[in-house]
């Protein structure tokens, strides 16, 4: 399908408009994918904030012309699908994860923060855990030591109370005192 020229422009301004606002850019070959796996991964795409587009590699390198995306602009032959996002590893994880399922979807390359990354990178970014995992594990080991400080400090305070504070005793070891004993022997009248 031909575009004119105002199309064109169009195009790459839209394209360039995601550029600026896009933290990483990654470029896969659809070649052999079917149209009903081509909705499922937009559909993953979108839930995930990345947009996908298949763009005529001229116009993508226009568009991307000037901007952190511009190393790659060598890579971008062949018939490529883009996948740009905000987020710095969503992008990657939505290809990644639907390459592995689909055989057809090769990814080619990306960029993220100004540097290449070939087919390993991406796969690599694509392994981090995402923002809310990574804040969990953070707190979590915040949370560690003074959890461990706080069985520390409770250990040695039921340490210096000594014996004779101790709780009482289970109910069980009452029942088998001297005082309830006679009366369990007692005869039947």
């Amino acid at each position: 399908m031909s575009l004119n020229r105002s199309e064109k422009e169009a195009v790459v301004s839209e394209v360039t408009d995601l550029a600026k606002e896009a933290e990483t850019l990654v470029l896969a070959e659809y070649r052999g994918i079917t149209v009903a796996d081509m909705i499922k991964l937009r559909s993953s795409a979108r839930s995930q904030g990345v947009t996908l587009s298949v763009l005529k590699n001229t116009l993508a390198r226009r568009a991307v012309s000037g901007s952190t995306f511009e190393i790659v602009a060598d890579q971008m032959t062949g018939p490529l699908i883009y996948g740009f996002s905000v987020d710095a590893i969503a992008a990657a994880r939505v290809v990644a994860d639907f390459s592995k399922t689909n055989d057809k979807l090769v990814i080619r390359g990306g960029a993220t923060a100004g540097k290449a990354l070939d087919v390993a990178g991406v796969k690599l970014l694509a392994s981090v855990p995402s923002k809310d995992v990574l804040l969990a594990q953070l707190c979590g080991l915040l949370m560690s030591p003074i959890s461990r400080a706080a069985v520390v400090l409770g250990a040695l305070a039921a340490q210096k109370a000594g014996p004779e504070t101790a709780p009482e005793t289970t109910p069980m070891a009452t029942e088998s005192t001297p005082e309830a004993a006679p009366e369990a022997a007692a005869p039947a009248a």
